[in-house]
């Protein structure tokens, strides 16, 4: 298949489109840093791991449950109407976790910030999709190939930040770095607004909003979602209880990072091609390759087999993760194109929550080869769910055809 005659450089070179992409993309460095700088910053303060995890999980979970509907008031309103009053109680959040004199208090500050965090992501993507739109559709899935390499640089580059400041005594600072770079990635995105997709009414309204949420295409959409983070949830406990229960627990850091580094290579070649092949069935090809490479996981015998069988499941998960994607925004109207893209944020964080919690009972209980079983059980569900889709024709032309033809009718 011939490379795409736009490619990366051409989707940048869009009006408008590389100062949205680097605004968000630094935003979203400092949102991988936030959790982990919460854990590094309560435990020097406290000295203990329980209030530090809490409000590590507070600030996830309030992302996950609240995020969405933060979504629907900025598809109704706009990004740049809504986006600084996120940045602001966000802000005013992270101050509350640095003056905070309780641990029940600094819980209850980093819930807060965690449901005022931007979803920068979901912002971008649904840029693109309204800058892409029309005659340069076909280019969606390098532009969201873009998106899932800067998602991943920046949750390569974001622990590791927070890490080495840590580790160097000075927690107070990776907190305030993370907060300057969602406040200041927020604060451009909301100056741009040539790229803002245009407020739409009708995403408050039930007919308009739930129609599209609610249906069938959709719903199967965020089960992937979830099913992918599954397996994200199991790699990091089970490579850790993999490393540790062999006797190396340095190793659990390289073959993580070899899968990383394949993961953003694959995404990168990935979105460099368009492909005639219909996305549905792609995405049955890709969770196919997926779970296949897992299988091979829970019977590694070292780290190099351990770290060889990850770079090729990982390879698989950034088209995935594109696919899903493309049909999310195919399946739904953009009056809740936000909504959408963060739902699915939500049931893979929700996904990988379950995995993680799961893994470690199963490591604890059976040995780490029982917690790498989970991730070839959670590309077996991928791979099922994609099947169906394809089947069902749920994740065809969607929105593009009939879908459009209904919004003219609007």
């Amino acid at each position: 298949m011939p490379a795409a005659g736009s490619g990366y450089r051409s989707l940048l070179r869009a009006p408008g489109a590389a100062a949205f992409f680097l605004a968000a993309t630094t935003g979203r460095v400092g949102i991988a840093m936030t959790g982990l700088g919460l854990v590094w910053l309560l435990h020097d303060r406290t000295g203990s791991y329980a209030t530090a995890g809490l409000a590590a999980a507070a600030f996830a979970l309030a992302e996950a449950v609240v995020g969405p509907q933060l979504a629907r008031l900025v598809d109704r309103f706009g990004q740049t109407r809504l986006l600084p009053l996120h940045l602001v109680a966000h802000g005013a959040a992270v101050v509350g976790i640095l003056l905070a004199t309780t641990p029940t208090a600094a819980v209850i500050a980093a819930g807060c910030a965690g449901a005022a965090v931007p979803q920068l992501g979901a912002l971008s993507a649904a840029r693109w999709a309204h800058l892409l739109r029309g005659d340069r559709a076909d280019d969606l899935p390098g532009a969201f190939s873009l998106e899932s390499l800067a998602n991943a640089t920046s949750f390569l580059l974001g622990p590791v930040l927070v890490t080495a400041l840590g580790a160097a005594g000075h927690a107070t600072a990776a907190t305030l770095t993370a907060a300057a770079l969602i406040l200041g990635g927020g604060t451009a995105l909301t100056l741009q607004r040539r790229t803002a997709p245009p407020p739409r009414a009708d995403a408050g309204r039930a007919r308009g909003a739930r129609s599209g949420l609610l249906a069938p295409a959709f719903l199967l959409l965020a089960l992937l979602n979830l099913a992918i983070g599954l397996y994200f949830g199991t790699m990091g406990v089970a490579v850790t209880a993999f490393a540790v229960g062999h006797g190396t627990p340095a190793a659990a850091a390289p073959v993580i990072a070899a899968g990383s580094v394949a993961g953003l290579l694959s995404g990168w070649l990935y979105g460099r091609r368009r492909r005639s092949t219909p996305a549905p069935l792609q995405l049955v090809v890709v969770t196919a390759w997926l779970t296949a490479a897992a299988a091979l996981l829970p019977f590694a015998p070292s780290a190099v087999w351990l770290g060889l069988a990850l770079v090729l499941a990982e390879a698989a998960v950034p088209p995935t993760l594109v696919l899903l994607t493309v049909l999310t925004e195919r399946a739904v109207r953009p009056a809740v194109l936000t909504q959408a893209f963060t739902w699915n944020n939500s049931a893979s964080a929700a996904g990988s929550a379950l995995a993680a919690s799961l893994a470690g009972r199963a490591a604890d209980a059976w040995g780490a080869p029982a917690a790498l079983a989970q991730a070839p059980a959670a590309g077996v569900l991928l791979m099922a769910l994609a099947i169906v889709l394809l089947r069902t024709g749920r994740g065809g032309a969607g929105r593009r055809g009939a879908g459009r033809r209904g919004e003219r009718r609007r």
